[in-house]
């Protein structure tokens, strides 16, 4: 049976990934992790998917915005079929998650996040948020501090988001084509959270991995 390991984003518990995971057809281990804690980074979250993998040989690896700092790590250590990442960040081996944001250009764009309701949960209904807002947590800045690694020799598939205002599309685009260009891709009308105003349509694209 395959095996879909879920990672979250950034300040996100398990729960917000509850509209998707029926859809899905295999096994899912939605990751706990310790994002709250400043001791626990990329390595640590590295350690409890892998771990919670066990002996499990037909992974696939999911990953969700900051969660690309963690999938390729994850993906090399279980040697996983394939990873999709979904709206998510993608560093260059040896570039940290704290200086992607400069050298992508991000900062550049001016992106006032402070509104988080407009900003992430743009094209969610009012049942969608009240699940994310049960889900969030609060997220230690240590994840970015880890190098990145090399992205290991597995298919990639990207899903864009062509309605994120957090990452928009033709930013998302640019680093993917730049960072990636050998990921198949796709687009879903979605904003920064798919996994609730768009479940159907990102397991479409996961189960097609």
């Amino acid at each position: 049976m395959r095996t879909y390991v879920l990672i979250p984003g950034g300040g996100a518990g398990p729960g917000y990934w509850s509209r998707l995971v029926p859809l899905l057809d295999g096994e899912v281990i939605a990751l706990d992790l310790p994002t709250a804690d400043p001791a626990a980074g990329v390595p640590e979250y590295a350690d409890i998917a892998v771990e919670a993998v066990g002996d499990r040989q037909d992974v696939v690896v999911v990953a969700h915005s900051l969660g690309g700092l963690t999938a390729p790590l994850v993906a090399a250590r279980v040697r996983a079929r394939a990873i999709v990442l979904i709206t998510a960040i993608v560093t260059k081996p040896g570039e940290s998650g704290l200086e992607w944001w400069e050298a992508t250009g991000h900062s550049a764009l001016g992106i006032d996040s402070s509104d988080e309701r407009a900003v992430f949960y743009n094209g969610v209904d009012p049942e969608g948020i009240a699940i994310g807002d049960a889900a969030t947590r609060d997220q230690s800045f240590t994840p970015f501090e880890a190098v990145g690694q090399p992205w290991p020799n597995v298919h990639v598939r990207f899903l864009f988001c062509t309605e994120d205002r957090f990452f928009p599309i033709d930013f998302m685009r640019r680093v993917v084509d730049e960072r990636l260009p050998h990921a198949e891709t796709a687009d879903v009308p979605a904003g920064h959270m798919p996994m609730l105003s768009h479940p159907k349509e990102v397991a479409d694209f996961i189960n097609q991995t």
